[in-house]
């Protein structure tokens, strides 16, 4: 066992460790190609783990925005709604001055929501998409040959 390779426990298959120049059996060559096919997809499942994981994180933090902007949505209703229909009772009717804030308010709200909604996407796990293609145009080519 001196073979570092070997003693790492390493994915390259037996046919890295043959000492005859000869041809292999072409089940030999099979069981190695599934081999690294599956190793592949096995990596490729592990990286499509961690880009959702990544994204999954981005999306928390704009659900906590998201959820900031109708808290102070809501404390900013009663608070306006409170005081400033007192004033505007004043000059008019007071239908027109809770209808006036109530408006004011939801456009307020409305910023804030879609501030935190536009940071809000589907994780897709992109790179272990392109790698998968690649992996296939791979596997492509070793049947070929």
């Amino acid at each position: 066992m001196d073979d570092p390779g070997r003693a790492a426990g390493g994915a390259m298959g037996e046919y890295a460790y043959q000492s005859s120049g000869g041809e292999r059996p072409v089940m030999d060559v099979l069981k190695d190609i599934f081999g690294n096919v599956e190793e592949m997809v096995r990596s490729e499942l592990r990286l499509a783990r961690a880009e959702i994981r990544e994204e999954t994180k981005k999306a928390a933090r704009s659900g906590a925005l998201l959820a900031a902007g109708g808290v102070v949505g809501i404390i900013g209703a009663i608070f306006l709604l409170a005081s400033v229909a007192q004033l505007l009772s004043l000059v008019m009717p007071d239908w027109a001055s809770t209808l006036i804030i109530g408006f004011t308010l939801a456009i307020v709200a409305a910023i804030l929501i879609s501030k935190g909604r536009a940071g809000l996407r589907v994780p897709a796990p992109d790179r272990a998409f392109e790698n998968m293609k690649e992996n296939v145009e791979w596997m492509k080519n070793q049947t070929k040959s």
